[in-house]
C-alpha cells in the first residue's frame, strides 16, 4: 500500500547557508586584491628577444604584486573561517 504523502506532516527543515553576506563581502575583497596583485604583475617584457628590458625587475614586479596576492589570499581564507553567527 502507498502511503499518501498529504497525510504526513511536513517537516522540511529550514535551510541555511554556511556562509553569510559578510563572509561574500570579505571573499569579493581578496579576489580583488588577488587581481589587483596579478594585473600589477603583467607587462614589461619586450618584443625584440636580443634586447633586456631592466623593468621587469621594477618594485611593483617584485614585492608589491605578489605580496597583494599573498594578502588576497589571507583574506580568502578569513573569510572562509569566519563565523557570522558568533556574538
Amino acid at each position: 500500500m502507498a502511503k499518501n504523502k498529504h497525510n504526513q506532516p511536513e517537516q522540511r527543515a529550514q535551510q541555511e547557508f554556511i556562509f553569510q553576506k559578510k563572509n561574500y563581502l570579505f571573499m569579493f575583497i581578496g579576489i580583488a586584491c588577488i587581481a589587483l596583485g596579478f594585473i600589477l604583475m603583467s607587462g614589461g617584457g619586450t618584443d625584440d628577444p636580443n634586447v633586456f628590458n631592466e623593468e621587469i625587475y621594477n618594485f611593483r614586479r617584485i614585492r608589491l604584486a605578489p605580496t597583494l596576492v599573498l594578502i588576497g589570499l589571507g583574506i580568502e581564507v578569513y573569510a572562509i573561517l569566519l563565523n557570522p553567527h558568533k556574538k
